[in-house]
């Protein structure tokens, strides 16, 4: 078997650290990098360039995984959303045997307005991400009305597939 990066997008607060962490202990001989990890900075603004350290930081993460021999390596963020940026961390994974499964996940507005209330997150409810087309070759998976069971069982069976 060839070893899977498995990326998981979608705009915030639509569950892609949850259900990643969860399928990615599913999975025996795996690793989890949430990209929130290497864009924890302060004043946070999406537009500063010094986020593309960010992801240099991601590519090298996600390198070392890959090069330490775990099967599934897991990566979930929002700016994997954006084609020019996740294009540019893949790009630069020093690391050329494995192949990619990529999900975007997507749910309604009053969903995803629902879910960001839940967070007690005292940010402004921005639908940029959630309204951009998802990245081309992604699994696009609707969470509205799923359990986190059924989302995460969902993403595993795509995984282990043959």
């Amino acid at each position: 078997m060839r070893q899977k990066l498995i990326i998981i997008s979608g705009s915030p607060w639509i569950g892609k650290s949850t259900i990643g962490k969860r399928v990615f202990e599913m999975l025996e001989n795996s690793a989890y990098l949430d990209g929130d990890w290497a864009w924890c900075v302060n004043p946070f603004s999406v537009r500063d360039p010094r986020l593309r350290n960010g992801d240099k930081s991601m590519s090298f993460i996600l390198s070392t995984y890959l090069q330490s021999k775990f099967d599934y390596v897991f990566f979930a963020s929002v700016i994997a959303t954006d084609k020019k940026i996740r294009d540019s961390i893949i790009k630069n994974i020093v690391y050329d045997d494995y192949e990619i499964k990529s999900f975007t996940l997507t749910c309604s507005r009053e969903t995803l307005a629902k879910r960001h209330k839940m967070r007690n997150d005292d940010t402004t409810i921005n639908y940029y991400f959630l309204d951009l087309p998802p990245h081309q070759g992604d699994i696009v998976i609707n969470t509205d009305n799923k359990t986190l069971e059924q989302l995460c069982n969902e993403i595993y069976q795509y995984i282990v597939a043959k």
